[in-house]
């Protein structure tokens, strides 16, 4: 059972200046103006923009020893969304976990610094968020701690386990798991309801990604909240859902490619049109999808 409620937490008239600096998702639809937050288990939240793109679902471990952050959503509503934590918990956050490195999960990165949360990540964020500082937020938001496979928490009477999965939706994806809560939190490994974006230029790879979707699946049980990087929060059925359609989208390509196809004859022969009314959406559009299912299986 989750409890869901609104809070007004005023973004400032100044995001629209920092238009451009928002990563290619958020420049895709209007950026919240408010955050929702829903308790998916005791001291567990899932923060999501109520009215607009407020960067991807960010995770909240909120307690009297420790409030901690999964993700930290854009750059120009990093402080609208401290301020809405503050109310909830009546503290500042003291640690944050990246699930990976894309400025809507990492861009409050720096102000969060600036208030003294200290920074987990992958060491494939770190190195990628060096030679990017932007999509932190700015140098001030590097990760200071870096792991390989992973790291556990123990905050609050909570246990969290990062799990990092190599090669996927990028090459620094983290999930995150709470055994006794029966949650996971997946990073955009997983976009509930909309075809996910596959990022082939920082190592992601389309066989990663199946194989990962499996890994939560195998990691999951028909109670099992999932708390999605991208959407509402899921089921298990809703995840194998998902996989499925990626599975025949891709074999679909990969008839298409077998046969000597070109990327725009397959775009033109749209093979994943049964898709398109459930899963397009402005970010990645069904041609988009194709594309990178093309560009994977060819190898380009």
């Amino acid at each position: 059972m989750t409890r869901s409620f609104s809070m007004i937490w005023a973004v400032s008239p100044l995001f629209a200046l920092a238009a451009p600096m928002l990563s290619a998702p958020a420049a895709a639809q209007d950026v919240a103006t408010f955050y929702k937050s829903t308790e998916v288990a005791p001291g567990i939240y899932m923060l999501e923009g109520g009215d607009g793109f407020g960067g991807g679902n960010v995770g909240l471990l909120a307690g009297e020893d420790h409030v901690a952050l999964i993700d930290d959503g854009l750059a120009p509503t990093a402080g609208t969304l401290l301020a809405g934590i503050e109310k909830i918990v009546g503290r500042p956050v003291d640690f944050i976990i990246n699930t990976h490195v894309h400025g809507d999960h990492a861009g409050g990165n720096a102000h969060f610094a600036a208030e003294g949360a200290v920074i987990f990540a992958h060491d494939n964020i770190r190195k990628r968020l060096v030679a990017n500082p932007e999509s932190a937020g700015g140098a001030e938001g590097l990760p200071v701690v870096t792991f390989a496979d992973g790291v556990t928490f123990h905050l609050n009477g909570i246990e969290a386990r990062v799990h990092h999965f190599a090669s996927a939706h990028t090459d620094g994806d983290s999930y995150v798991v709470f055994p006794e809560a029966n949650v996971i939190q997946t990073g955009d490994l997983f976009f509930n309801g909309s075809f996910p974006f596959i990022d082939l230029d920082s190592g992601g790879s389309v066989s990663g990604y199946l194989e990962a979707q499996r890994e939560l699946l195998e990691l999951a049980d028909a109670e099992t909240v999932l708390v999605p990087g991208h959407g509402p929060l899921a089921t298990r059925a809703e995840l194998e859902t998902h996989l499925a359609m990626l599975i025949d989208s891709h074999a679909k390509v990969q008839a298409l490619v077998d046969d000597g196809l070109s990327a725009d004859e397959v775009v033109a022969a749209n093979p994943l049109a049964g898709y398109h009314e459930e899963y397009d959406w402005p970010f990645i559009t069904t041609e988009r999808m194709t594309r990178t299912l093309y560009r994977d299986i060819a190898g380009e």
